[in-house]
């Protein structure tokens, strides 16, 4: 009887190995995925035509070009698979933040610059304790998604109002 349920055991787990084995795969990749050039172009241009008007370039911009795309695919499905979505949109609007950050940033004197260092430092700390909120309240899976979308969603916002503020 111990051998049979030793065997039994045995053949699981070899019926189970190309799936953890795959898993691993996505995963993986999930964790490597940069954004492409054409992912990057997308945001890009699509912030650049509403820079001057921030609803419009949320409504239009966030999600609907890399974000939305990315989780509709096989591999954007899983929990692991909807945050890589998620944070690999955040990481495009990360970059361009920290260009219009420092656009702006050169275009200020010395007391203004140091305003918007100071802005920037409290933003930072309402996103990531906004965000982080997700995973005191809801203490499951869904809340690592739900924090990357957040995530990017705040520093979506972050970037289209410092390029705004540079257009004042």
């Amino acid at each position: 009887m111990a051998k049979s349920t030793a065997a039994r055991r045995w053949a699981g787990a070899v019926c189970l190995l190309p799936f953890l084995l795959g898993a691993a795969t996505i995963v993986a990749h999930a964790q490597d995925r940069r954004p492409t050039a054409g992912e990057v172009s997308a945001i890009r241009t699509c912030a650049k035509k509403y820079e001057a008007d921030l609803d419009a370039a949320e409504r239009e911009c966030l999600f609907n070009l890399v974000g939305t795309p990315c989780t509709e695919k096989p591999e954007g499905q899983s929990n692991v698979g909807l945050t890589d979505c998620y944070r690999l949109e955040g990481a495009i609007w990360d970059d361009l933040l920290n260009e219009n950050y420092k656009s702006l940033a050169a275009d200020l004197d010395e007391e203004p610059r140091a305003k918007l260092r100071e802005m920037q430092r409290i933003w930072i700390a309402y996103r990531d304790s906004t965000c982080g909120f997700y995973y005191t309240k809801i203490q499951g899976t869904m809340a690592q998604p739900m924090g990357a979308a957040c995530a990017a969603r705040e520093t979506a916002r972050r970037a289209l109002l410092l390029k705004f503020f540079s257009g004042l």
